[in-house]
């Protein structure tokens, strides 16, 4: 073999090494980007730039028309009436269980237009951030059931910083703007898992203005369907879950108290395992195993 022949054999040999060498210091990159002390860093530049901290939460109503799932009564599987739906309107429904909290107080405000999205409430509490009281609101949408897939792929793009919104808000007669959608500094989808029937294309991060944000996916084996989603949308996932779970209202309330006080992500995951295991009546262990989180 003649001395250019072998160092293009080498060359040839080397690309694929050289090329995963690239692709690892990419991902590390990348995932400085995704820690939760990013986001912890942003919420706090935005507090003292006098903005509130939102989590906006995509809900998928429970139907057992169009989602692969065990069917539930015929009331709370109407994926058309957010009213009784076992996500929305049932006890442990994002509504209801908001809506009967003292310490979150519902706000006025407008929901959007088209027919996907059947309600969009809000509510506001005042939570102890490192010895500071600080105003937050949770922005939930009830999404029409056999709009599921719509519904996920815009959770996504949300995570990715797009569609952000600024809504307006009234309480007591006071008026406050939020940045929801996509700038939200956190975002939560609750419902079925409609990744194990359906694939999405991986969304891009197209937003030059996204800021450091955090991802809850309330949902069976949520980890592994949507953690590749998160990674390409440079979005830190702050609670995710490893099993079969039940997406209700009370895990979401503890992980966004928890996040919003400055708590770390890992005591956010045993935060919301602690809370689920109470509400459950199942082994704390267990209950840890099952959600994940990144730091």
């Amino acid at each position: 073999m003649t001395s250019k022949r072998l160092l293009l054999s080498i060359v040839h040999r080397l690309c694929p090494v050289i090329a995963g060498l690239f692709l690892v210091i990419g991902n590390a990159a990348a995932a400085l980007a995704n820690e939760g002390k990013a986001v912890q860093a942003r919420m706090e530049r935005d507090l003292r730039a006098g903005k509130p901290l939102v989590a906006h939460v995509v809900v998928a109503l429970c139907d057992n028309a169009s989602q692969g799932i065990v069917p539930v009564s015929a009331e709370l599987g109407n994926g058309d009436v957010p009213r009784t739906n076992l996500y929305w309107g049932a006890l442990y429904g994002v509504k209801t269980y908001f809506s009967g909290k003292p310490e979150w107080q519902k706000v006025t405000l407008k929901s959007p237009d088209g027919d996907a999205i059947l309600e969009r409430v809000a509510f506001k509490s005042v939570l102890d951030r490192n010895g500071k009281p600080t105003e937050v609101y949770v922005v939930a949408d009830a999404w029409r059931g056999k709009n599921i897939r719509q519904a996920i792929r815009r959770y996504l793009e949300y995570t990715a910083g797009d569609y952000s919104e600024q809504l307006r808000v009234e309480h007591n007669g006071q008026v406050a703007t939020l940045n929801a959608g996509g700038g939200a500094q956190l975002h939560a989808y609750v419902g079925h898992n409609g990744l194990m029937e359906f694939s999405l294309p991986a969304m891009t991060l197209s937003s030059t203005t996204k800021g450091a944000s955090s991802a809850i996916i309330l949902a069976c084996t949520s980890k592994t369907y949507f953690d590749p989603h998160l990674y390409r949308a440079d979005a830190h996932s702050l609670l995710t879950t490893t099993g079969l779970m039940a997406p209700e209202a009370y895990t979401l309330e503890a992980a966004i108290k928890a996040w919003f006080t400055g708590a770390s992500a890992e005591v956010v995951r045993d935060t919301a395992a602690k809370t689920y295991a109470g509400f459950q009546q199942a082994n704390p262990a267990w209950a840890r195993r099952l959600f994940s989180f990144e730091p």
